[in-house]
């Protein structure tokens, strides 16, 4: 869902696959203090997960947040 508002927003975006090597995934827990992904960051922003996303997106604080990322 995170990638079809992203997309629909004309957004790039990397996606990077948490399981693809070792240690990644605990990387992102130590950077975000999550374990679920998606993580979504917007140039050093976390925002957090699409839930966060959508919430942004419903405050209209999306776009300028992509604008600047």
């Amino acid at each position: 869902m995170a990638k079809r508002l992203l997309d629909k927003k004309g957004a790039p975006y990397s996606e990077i696959n948490v399981d693809s090597k070792p240690g990644l995934r605990e990387k992102m827990v130590q950077e975000t203090r999550r374990r679920t992904v998606p993580q979504i960051f917007i140039g050093d922003f976390h925002v957090g997960g699409f839930d966060d996303l959508h919430a942004l997106e419903i405050k209209n604080e999306l776009d300028g947040l992509l604008a600047t990322g």
